[in-house]
């Protein structure tokens, strides 16, 4: 039997914006907070990452039904020790979270030149590439990191003792922002369920059948639960050292610790901000950065696609987005609705 093709609408930016702040203030949050975490789960999907965005605001709020996610919480300070700070999330909506030690990180920063704030006891943050963007279009240099349940094999392992630990590095340009947003592992599992929804295999091998064979079927891969690590064991590598950094600087769980919650919560970050203006070589940065750019772009490609640096491809997406609607699957859509 031949499959059926799955059906795509484009929902206008504020109709999904509106939806999601509406179905949150169901759901206990307060005015403020509904508008602002409606507002970065929307912003997700207008830049392409349906993945963190539309896709997963269904789950977002089942986790607030289920008291994993507290609605009128927010994170407080814990400890600071110059320009570092332990904040405790108190299990409040990770998103929102998120932001708050994104703009007090700025805050120190703007004051010592370089901040750093580590959170404990938070949730999943949905696009780390959100802060980025945030403090680089302030004029900061951003780098942030979060651990997550254990859901990745370390390099030559057969069962799962890592986070997947996406990391985000952003840099100020022209207005906007050159941003690496990254899962250690070579797909996340919001990709995998994006590939599976759309009945497509993934563009290259992302993990292992459950008989240890590299696969692209994203479906087989969630069977295993046998994703692949980026770079093999450098991946692996790099994951346990975020891991441990991370609960380090927080104080709060590390991978081994939050994988034994009823749910992926209590997880630790690690926000990180540099003011580039308070360095001597402010003034020639933005010739220094477009000749790497330059450079970068002038790169041979592989077939007919064009070189682009990371984060390049979202602002065709975003104007494209805001001009035709966001592509939506209507079984996620319909799901959404009756929340």
């Amino acid at each position: 039997m031949r499959e059926t093709k799955p059906e795509f609408i484009h929902i206008p930016k504020p109709q999904m914006e509106e939806a999601f702040r509406q179905i949150l203030l169901r759901h206990g949050f307060p005015t403020a907070k509904a508008a602002t975490c409606a507002a970065i789960f929307t912003d997700n999907s207008i830049d392409g990452v349906y993945t963190h965005g539309v896709n997963r605001f269904s789950r977002f709020v089942k986790y607030t039904q289920q008291g994993h996610i507290l609605p009128e919480k927010e994170a407080v300070l814990k400890h600071a020790a110059g320009c570092l700070e332990q904040w405790d999330g108190q299990s409040a909506a990770g998103p929102l979270n998120a932001l708050q030690c994104t703009e007090r990180v700025m805050e120190i920063a703007g004051v010592q030149g370089m901040g750093c704030v580590a959170l404990a006891h938070t949730n999943h943050w949905m696009r780390g590439g959100t802060y980025g963007w945030k403090a680089a279009k302030e004029g900061f240099v951003f780098i942030g990191w979060t651990n997550t349940t254990a859901n990745m094999p370390t390099w030559g392992a057969l069962d799962n003792k890592l986070g997947n630990n996406p990391l985000v590095i952003a840099v100020p340009h022209e207005g906007e922002a050159i941003v690496l947003d990254m899962a250690m592992s070579q797909y996340s599992y919001g990709a995998l369920d994006f590939y599976e929804l759309k009945k497509q295999q993934l563009p290259v091998p992302g993990g292992f059948t459950k008989d240890g064979v590299l696969t692209t079927d994203p479906s087989a891969i969630r069977e295993s639960q046998r994703i692949l690590p980026i770079g093999y064991w450098k991946g692996s590598g790099l994951s346990l050292l975020l891991d441990i950094v991370a609960t380090l600087l927080s104080g709060g769980l590390s991978t081994a610790g939050v994988s034994q919650q009823k749910a992926e919560t209590g997880v630790s970050q690690v926000f990180m901000a540099i003011d580039l203006k308070r360095l001597g070589n402010y003034k020639a940065m933005a010739a220094s950065l477009q000749q790497i750019l330059d450079d970068y772009h002038a790169s041979r490609p592989d077939g007919n696609s064009r070189v682009i640096f990371p984060g390049e491809r979202v602002l065709a997406t975003r104007e494209e987005n805001t001009k035709n609607g966001i592509p939506v699957l209507k079984k996620v859509w319909d799901e959404i609705q009756q929340l």
